[in-house]
Order: C-alpha cells, then sequence, then structure tokens
C-alpha cells in the first residue's frame, strides 16, 4: 500500500469517525427531545382530562390534545375506574408500583414497544381535596415519523460524505506528495555521470524541503569521496606504470646484446631499486586507502608522545644518516600523564615521522627543529624546517594525495605521505596546519588531546592493522 492510499484510508477514517459520533449524538439528543416534549403532551392529555372532569363533569373531545392511538382512564385514589377514552390496547397493566408512585406526588413514564404512558395526580380542591390518578398513553406517530427521518438523512448524507471526503482526501494526499514525487524523479536522473546534479524543491521551507537539502549534503559527500576515488586511481595508475615502464625499458635494453656479468649485475640492481620504490609506492597506496576508510576497528593505547617522537627521530636518522632532527621541550610538564595520549603507536609514528622527513628532505641543510608544547587539554608538537618553503597557492593542495608542487618535481617523492598524516591526525582527533613562506622555511602544527580528553570522547573499537614499511614520500 503506497502513501497515497494510506493518508486516504488514514483521512477518511478520521472523518468518517468524527461523522459517525456526530450523527449518532445528534440522533440520540433529538430521540431523547422527542421523548420528553411527548411526555409533557400526555401529562397535558391526562391533565387537562382530569381537570375536565371533576370541574365540568364532563369531557369534551375538542377541548383536548389529540394525539394518536390515545387513551386517558382516571382512577380513584382505590384503584377503581372513574372515567375511560380510547380503545384499551391490552399492551399495558396498570400495576400497583405504578399507581403507589402517582399517588406519591411522582410522575412515572412508561414505555412499551411504541407506546408510552405518564399517569398524573390530580387533587380536586372543591371536593373536599379528593384525589384523582389520571393516565394517559398514545402513540408518537409524527414524532417516531421525523426521527426516522432524521435517522435515513444522518445514515445517507454521511455516506454521501464519506465518498467526498475520500475523493478530497486523496486529491490532498496527491497534492501534499507531489513534491515528493518530483524529487523522485530528479534522484532518478542522478548518476555516476552527473552527480554534481542536485535536488530542487519548490517549497523551501517545510520538511521535504530539509530531505532535499539532506541529500544533496549526501550526494555532496559521494561526489567527493567518488571524485577522490577517481583521482586516487588515475595517480595511482600513473605511478606504477613510471616503474614499470623504467623496468621494462631496462630489461629491453639489457637483453639487446650479451653483457658481462658486472653489467648484468648493474642492470638487477637498477631494476630491484624499481621494485623498491614500487614496494614503497604500494605500500602507500594500500596506507592511503586504509586512511581513507577511517582505519576500521582501531584501537587506541596510551602512548608517550615524547618516546614517540624520539623513536621516529631514530628510525629516520638511521637510514638517513645526513638528516639533523632536533627536539625540544617548551617547558616540561607537571605530570607525566600530560605527555600521555590515546590512539595508535605505530600511526602516530608514521604521521611524525613523514613530517620529519620533509623536513629533512625539502631543506638544504636536511635539518629540522621539533618542538613539544603542553596548552590546555592538548599538546602541540611544531615541526620547522629552513627550506626552500611552499607557495602560498600550492598551501590549500599539499594535504591532497599525489599533489606535488612545481618546484620540488625534481624530488623523489609520491605525494602521499602528507595526505596520510593529516587523516592519521584527524582520526585521532587532533588538527594539523601549515604555515610557509618561499626562501624562508615551513612549519607544521599537530594539535592532540592528551589522554584525559580522548578517553572523554573515544570510542575504540578491535584490531589495529599495520604492515609494511612506513609511507615518508610527499
Amino acid at each position: 500500500m503506497n502513501i497515497r492510499v494510506r493518508l486516504t484510508l488514514l483521512f477518511g477514517l478520521l472523518v468518517g469517525s468524527i461523522l459517525l459520533l456526530f450523527s449518532v449524538s445528534v440522533y440520540y439528543l433529538y430521540s431523547q427531545f422527542r421523548e420528553q416534549e411527548f411526555q409533557k403532551r400526555l401529562q397535558e392529555l391526562a391533565t387537562t382530562t382530569v381537570r375536565l372532569r371533576n370541574d365540568a363533569g364532563e369531557v369534551a373531545a375538542a377541548d383536548l390534545p389529540i394525539l394518536a392511538a390515545e387513551q386517558v382512564t382516571i382512577y380513584d385514589d382505590k384503584g377503581k375506574i372513574l372515567y375511560s377514552r380510547g380503545k384499551p390496547s391490552g399492551r399495558y397493566a396498570f400495576t400497583p408500583a405504578f399507581f403507589r408512585q402517582v399517588l406519591l406526588g411522582e410522575t412515572p413514564y412508561v414505555r412499551q414497544g411504541d407506546r408510552e404512558t405518564v399517569g398524573v395526580r390530580y387533587t380536586n380542591a372543591s371536593n373536599s381535596g379528593r384525589i384523582s390518578i389520571s393516565v394517559a398513553s398514545a402513540y408518537d406517530r409524527y414524532g417516531f415519523s421525523k426521527l426516522e427521518r432524521l435517522r435515513n438523512i444522518l445514515l445517507f448524507g454521511g455516506l454521501l460524505c464519506l465518498v467526498i471526503v475520500a475523493i478530497a482526501g486523496y486529491l490532498f494526499a496527491a497534492d501534499a506528495l507531489r513534491p515528493v514525487a518530483e524529487l523522485i524523479d530528479q534522484a532518478n536522473t542522478i548518476s555516476a555521470t552527473n552527480i554534481h546534479k542536485r535536488l530542487q524543491v519548490g517549497r523551501q521551507r517545510d520538511e521535504l524541503a530539509d530531505l532535499a537539502r539532506t541529500f544533496n549534503e549526501l550526494l555532496s559527500r559521494l561526489e567527493k569521496a567518488f571524485v577522490s576515488q577517481k583521482s586516487f586511481v588515475s595517480h595511482a595508475s600513473h605511478e606504477l606504470r613510471t616503474p614499470l615502464t623504467v623496468m621494462m625499458g631496462q630489461i629491453e635494453v639489457t637483453r639487446l646484446q650479451p653483457r658481462s656479468v658486472a653489467e648484468y649485475e648493474t642492470a638487477i640492481d637498477g631494476l630491484l631499486d624499481e621494485v623498491q620504490n614500487m614496494i614503497r609506492l604500494v605500500n602507500g597506496l594500500l596506507e592511503l586507502a586504509r586512511a581513507n576508510t577511517g582505519f576500521p576497528n582501531l584501537p587506541k593505547h596510551a602512548v608517550r608522545l615524547d618516546e614517540l617522537l624520539w623513536q621516529a627521530q631514530s628510525q629516520l636518522t638511521h637510514k638517513k644518516a645526513d638528516y639533523q632532527i632536533n627536539i625540544d621541550f617548551d617547558e616540561l610538564p607537571n605530570q607525566e600523564d600530560d605527555l600521555v595520549i590515546l590512539g595508535d603507536e605505530s600511526l602516530l609514528q608514521t604521521a611524525f615521522q613523514n613530517l620529519m622527513e620533509n623536513g629533512c628532505k625539502y631543506s638544504p641543510d636536511h635539518s629540522v627543529m621539533v618542538r613539544i608544547s603542553f596548552l590546555s587539554q592538548q599538546i602541540q608538537v611544531t615541526v620547522s624546517d629552513q627550506g626552500y618553503g611552499i607557495p602560498a597557492s600550492d598551501l590549500p593542495s599539499i594535504f591532497e594525495p599525489f599533489y606535488r608542487s612545481d618546484s620540488t618535481m625534481t624530488i623523489s617523492g609520491y605525494g602521499i605521505g602528507l595526505a596520510l598524516t593529516k587523516r592519521i591526525i584527524e582520526i585521532h582527533q587532533g588538527s594539523i596546519d601549515v604555515h610557509s613562506s618561499p626562501g624562508k622555511g615551513t612549519t607544521f602544527r599537530v594539535c592532540l588531546p592528551n589522554k584525559s580528553v580522548s578517553s572523554e570522547s573515544a570510542t575504540p573499537t578491535a584490531t589495529g592493522i599495520r604492515e609494511g614499511i612506513p609511507v615518508t614520500d610527499s
């Protein structure tokens, strides 16, 4: 059942229930009014008859109200019939209980089938207070006729109203759901070839407009991920094709003619270098792809940041003996816990190792300064070099995968390291920014929450993932 039919049924059920309640109430209230009115007419008939009988000694039919199938009987206080007019119906018995109620001054009312009966007490002041009881019964032909007419009007009128309500409800639902149908038609036209399209809503201030805006935001995120994926595949294919082409060229040149053992060894060494470059590139691509998925099931443990930086320094200087990495504390914290953060040690080491290697690689003297400072509820690490600097036009793009400035194309690298570093810092609820001036150097600033803040907001899940060579090429 679609929404339009369901809304129509619900709307019809609601209005139908209201109409039914209204019709039943009107019919019941009018039935009570008819009964009360006819009861008064019976009392008037009984009182007038006994008064004429006692005062005038005779009862003229012209002086009495005319009712259908009426019957009036007058009794004395002993129950003896003094006067009777009309044909006895035999459907009502003058019971002792009824007689006692009238003697007590009450006006009992009894209904048996279509016939209604009322008894009244009358005291004749001119005849020593003699008490008479007048009982009048009749059939309310006109009242029941009007009641039946009202019932038919309410019944057929209610059915007609239900039909009108059903049609109106269907049209109303169709009008209310028309924007939804428009959104569906627009959404069906969006595909991978035109993912830049967005939904348009005519009514800008209702819930459907909010839904469209939410869907457009989702499309924006999907478009960003889609473009990033296309760029990733394109750049990865290009970066992988280059060493493969070099390797193929070396192999083809080597096979052109017989060579000495030394020449073969030289060719194999060149191929080995290219294979190692490919391994580093493939590891970088794997880490970057994993980072883009947020490192699912990443465990977080307490890690001392100072030890982490010393380990990163040791590994870099072991690989590159000419690198100079100086680590300095602005001021030592009062408590050792201020040096502790929650995170994955190997990922954080990769991130800081990337920053240190970038600083050394792009500095003429291959030196970098690392400073640690402690702010309120966070640790700040700055990595500064006195290198070539980054042009202002390149700063917004340096964290994009595979992006490399024209000024650094002569230096080996793949443009993966900074993108991976930024993603690792974001996963650890931190932030990274850069300040650079061409010819004066570059400073990267990383802010990470300390253990007390991370333990409140982090939601670690299960197993970690770290394999292969750390990505340090940017």
